[in-house]
């Protein structure tokens, strides 16, 4: 199974547009995180898109292990910050 780089232990705060498409990275490679930079290729992984439902901010994921991706559900909480830059698979929860 592909383990993503975690990016950061907290979300980043985005600001969308309505109506407007955004690559969101899935990888954690990226430097342009949370979107995709194309840092991916040549591997398993791929940006997922999204289109914005409305205006405003969002809590995108950057430990790239949400159930919810691309928006933050909290598993961040489970990790710590040696874990940032290095490839982590958090186990699934038992009720998913």
């Amino acid at each position: 199974m592909k383990k993503p780089t975690v990016a950061d232990i907290k979300p980043t705060v985005v600001h969308l547009t309505q109506g407007k498409k955004y690559f969101f990275c899935t990888c954690g490679k990226s430097s342009n995180q949370p979107f995709c930079d194309g840092k991916h290729k040549g591997s398993e992984f791929s940006p997922q898109a999204f289109t914005a439902d409305a205006d405003g901010d969002a809590y995108l994921c950057q430990c790239k292990q949400s159930g919810a991706l691309p928006f933050c559900d909290g598993k961040h909480k489970q990790l710590n910050c040696d874990q940032i830059g290095k490839e982590v698979l958090l186990k699934p929860d038992a009720d998913a």
